[in-house]
């Protein structure tokens, strides 16, 4: 219980610092921190809401209370959506990594810890992208967001191939991941498709 409690607050702490110091160049503290604590709200409504009615959905609603978080945050505050939603990504992101590694620890799972493994190579190969995205001949617009669009992609890309062989890994739905997670997927890349051919 303690590990988890744990494992929550040094999320969500981790969580306001990269999203602040993301967006601190651009918007106002009070912008950035209530667009931050909407996001962390619908987070934590979407996970006690799969505590009392679907244990094994807490991944899922805690995404979708991300995303009801963050479009209350772009519609009240006018943030840039591409922008705020690679600041929401790159800040959100190391919250599983502790919740893996603290799962791989508690219950000796391998899968939990090959996990957290898979989504450090994820976090790399984003901060891979951010840095070069600008060099692809093929990405004409140049602005920023692709790196997270591309990377969050790829991650919900992973989760619908290892739901294949894997249905039961921490954070999966069983069987019907691979079809929601291949959906996400499918519709990030399209944004960063949609975003490549926007003129600067």
């Amino acid at each position: 219980m303690l590990t988890n409690v744990l494992t929550i607050l040094s999320g969500a702490i981790l969580f306001l610092f990269l999203f602040w110091k993301r967006l601190k160049e651009d918007y106002s503290g009070n912008e950035i921190f209530s667009t931050s604590f909407f996001i962390l709200f619908g987070i934590g409504l979407g996970y006690f809401t799969s505590k009392m009615f679907l244990p094994r959905g807490w991944f899922w609603l805690s995404f979708l209370g991300s995303v009801l978080g963050f479009w209350v945050g772009l519609a009240k505050y006018h943030l840039r959506f591409y922008e705020t939603f690679q600041a929401v990504f790159v800040s959100l992101f190391p919250w599983l990594f502790f919740v893996f590694l603290n799962d791989s620890v508690k219950n000796s799972s391998w899968i939990s810890f090959s996990s957290f493994v898979a989504l450090a190579l994820i976090y790399s190969l984003f901060y891979y992208l951010e840095g070069n995205y600008k060099n692809f001949f093929w990405y004409r617009s140049g602005k920023i967001g692709f790196s997270g669009l591309v990377t969050a992609g790829i991650f919900f890309l992973a989760r619908t191939v290892v739901a294949l062989f894997f249905p039961f890994v921490l954070s999966f739905l069983g069987k019907s991941e691979t079809f929601f997670s291949g959906i996400i997927a499918i519709i990030f890349f399209l944004l960063a498709i949609n975003l490549s051919r926007r003129k600067t």
